[in-house]
């Protein structure tokens, strides 16, 4: 390491308080964040990494009496990010000089984990290495040996399992003494004079660098890793590109695939001295489970079970038990009555409340002229409690229709997650997906957003490219409908032939391929490649899934709940300058002419823009009083699923694709449901079609 690095290790200052940093550093689904809640055991904060919407989780402890600031860093396959969550766990790596350095490694996957701990040795970063899931690699069909690990790499390495908090009090003392690791790879000639004329021609401008200079920074740079170029001296870009241009000429294949197969072929050497074969573990149930679900034809009858079981929990018992019983008894019954009483009483001014089934609705009459101090009364009586109120509107909707469903789909998700079960759809459906511009890892948004689209699109950010993220955010809010608005949907399809559900879905399922492929073949970019690590069926530990819903939780009350306010104060102000009408009137031609729906179902497409749910739930109203027949039905339940989504989810777009992004794809969608609905209108009933 170069005099000048050694100086920055020395005399940094991890953070501003302060306190040292703890940088928790792996593979995606190790046990990481597990890991994380066990070590600090603390109220953690969350916040955007600078310049990206990558989050990083953060808590301070003590351990063995000294503070420490720990940071769960995102997941990372290896140190050549293919990602933005790859690309801010390698800069938080490479930018904090003087961190410890945690790695947290699959116990039973060591060819993974020892492949990224060469690379963080490369980097000439100190650091300890935890191998996780313990309990796990005794049930399959290799047994490692963490001293043996130790020697060969020439660090501190603890065997842990964080899900059964084994061997954790270890793993702390450890984890404050890293160190360098003594492992090397040794690449072909031409490999190693190319790093030689890389770290030669970075030292010469290394006070312009806000970097430590390594072995790994040069190897990363003759890979052709484009995104560290916001680290390097301006100046010197040219002279690097050439640098790697002339190494590439000396080899067949790209640098990066030499690399890899060098840090490969290292990886298998070394495992070779550490690691004792056992006999294959026999198949059984978990083995069989796993290879059906992702077989490209057993595992579709396989999906359909998971989805069915899944409207049973999320669609009937979170949207229907549990939303009945919080939305009625809680706050219809208790909250909104207390708190419109409690308004009336302090703030009063001339008018009447409308009264059914005992319980005071949000609409009212006004009995006579309110001035002065009324006109004041009347302004917080409805910013509060009436129809488009905070309390009556954005919390009801937010706290009592959609956090059960949310929770409910939290469970089932997390049930899916921790099982193993979802790397194996995304497996399965790769296929599907290529031919969309899209790999098998689009199916987990996807799925997530059958439970909240807003959440769906912030986890698009798992994508390598943005080209598959802006597919994938268009998609969800375009056909993907979420549980509560399914709710509604699947309450109003029952009534009819089952013919009139096969074409609901065919068609909201052909317009996603649809629209996908074409977006695939318009959207600029590459797709990324399709690597995922397949992790053994588990069965679900309640501890951890319990762990994982309070955060997501937590979450949808942070960010989800402010958007569902922010949406009802501008329908209040749409309502209190009299455009909310216009607007609805303006809809009517072409809900009527086009849709051929009465002229009122135009305000269910309006406020489905604020609650997706809501709005189908005024068309499941009009079919309940006979409003519409069976062909309606079906035009209308088509048209608002793939209507513009609310506008939680819309502000949410904005927020990850950009306005001009968010705005684009909230027009074409407007365009192409009415569209596509106008021409099932006259295809229906052109064909004589009953339902």
């Amino acid at each position: 390491m170069s005099q000048l690095a050694l100086q920055r290790l020395e005399s940094a200052s991890d953070d501003p308080s302060g306190e040292q940093k703890l940088l928790l550093i792996g593979n995606p689904n190790v046990g990481k964040s597990l890991l994380f809640g066990c070590l600090t055991n603390r109220y953690v904060t969350v916040s955007n990494y600078p310049g990206t919407t990558v989050e990083i989780t953060k808590a301070k402890t003590t351990i063995a009496g000294q503070p420490r600031l720990v940071i769960d860093t995102p997941g990372t396959n290896g140190l050549i990010p293919q990602s933005d969550d790859e690309r801010v766990a390698r800069d938080m790596l490479i930018t904090s000089p003087g961190a410890d350095v945690l790695q947290v490694g699959d116990m039973s996957n060591m060819r993974r984990t020892m492949l990224l701990s060469l690379q963080i040795a490369e980097h000439e970063v100190p650091f300890t290495l935890c191998l996780n899931m313990s309990d796990e690699a005794r049930e399959r069909d290799s047994e490692v040996d963490p001293a043996a690990i130790s020697a060969v790499l020439g660090i501190p390495v603890v065997a842990t399992s964080a899900l059964r908090r084994w061997n954790l009090e270890r793993l702390r003392k450890e984890s404050l003494n890293p160190a360098m690791a003594t492992a090397t790879v040794h690449y072909p000639d031409a490999i190693e004079q190319g790093v030689a004329r890389v770290l030669e021609l970075l030292r010469d401008r290394e006070e312009e660098a806000p970097l430590s200079i390594s072995r790994g920074l040069a190897l990363s740079i003759l890979a052709g890793d484009e995104t560290l170029k916001p680290h390097l001296p301006e100046d010197a870009l040219a002279d690097l590109d050439r640098i790697r241009a002339d190494v590439q000429r000396t080899v067949t294949q790209p640098l990066s695939v030499v690399i890899a197969n060098a840090r490969m072929a290292t990886v298998d050497r070394l495992l070779g001295t550490a690691t004792a074969k056992k006999e294959p573990a026999r198949g059984g149930v978990r083995n069989w489970l796993g290879l059906v679900s992702m077989h490209p034809i057993w595992g579709v009858p396989f999906l359909a079970l998971v989805l069915y079981v899944a409207w049973l929990f999320v669609g009937n018992f979170g949207a229907g038990t549990l939303v009945d019983l919080v939305e009625t008894q809680v706050f219809n019954e208790r909250i909104n009555v207390w708190l419109i009483k409690a308004l009336d009483t302090v703030a009063p001014f001339p008018h009447t409340h409308a009264i059914e089934d005992g319980i005071i609705l949000p609409d009212y009459t006004v009995t006579g002229a309110a001035a002065g101090v009324g006109v004041a009364a009347k302004f917080f009586h409805d910013l509060l409690v009436g129809p488009y109120g905070i309390v009556t509107m954005a919390l009801t909707y937010a706290i009592a229709i959609v956090l059960p469903v949310v929770i409910t789909f939290f469970l089932f998700f997390g049930v899916l997650e921790d099982s193993g079960y979802l790397p194996r759809l995304a497996v399965m459906l790769n296929r599907v997906f290529r031919k969309m511009g899209l790999n098998g890892k689009a199916v987990l948004p996807m799925v997530l957003g059958l439970g909240c689209d807003t959440m769906a699109t912030l986890t698009t950010r798992i994508l390598e490219t943005k080209k598959e993220a802006t597919i994938v955010t268009l998609l969800l809010a375009l056909g993907v409908p979420c549980s509560a608005q399914l709710g509604v949907i699947m309450a109003m399809l029952g009534p009819l032939a089952l013919s009139a559900t096969f074409v609901w879905g065919g068609v909201i399922i052909g317009s996603i391929f649809l629209v996908g492929y074409l977006a695939s073949k318009v959207v600029p970019g590459d797709t990324g490649d399709f690597i995922l690590e397949i992790p053994p069926v588990r069965v679900p530990k309640l501890s951890n899934i319990t762990i994982k819903v309070l955060a997501r939780t937590e979450w949808y009350l942070k960010e989800a709940v402010p958007l569902f306010i922010v949406g009802t104060l501008l329908l209040y102000l749409l309502d209190a300058f009299h455009l909310l009408g216009s607007i609805q009137s303006g809809l009517s031609p072409v809900v009527v002419g086009a849709l051929g729906l009465p002229a009122e179902a135009a305000n269910s497409f309006v406020i489905g823009f604020l609650r997706r749910d809501y709005g189908a739930a005024g068309l499941f109203a009009m079919q309940q009083a006979g409003k519409l027949d069976g062909i309606q039905t079906v035009v209308a339940l088509t048209t608002i699923t793939l209507f513009i989504p609310c506008i939680a989810n819309f502000l949410v777009i904005i927020k990850e694709r950009g306005r001009t992004a968010g705005l684009a794809i909230a027009g074409f969608i407007l365009v192409f449901s009415f569209g596509f609905g106008a021409l099932m209108n006259y295809t229906l009933r052109a064909l004589g079609v009953t339902f």
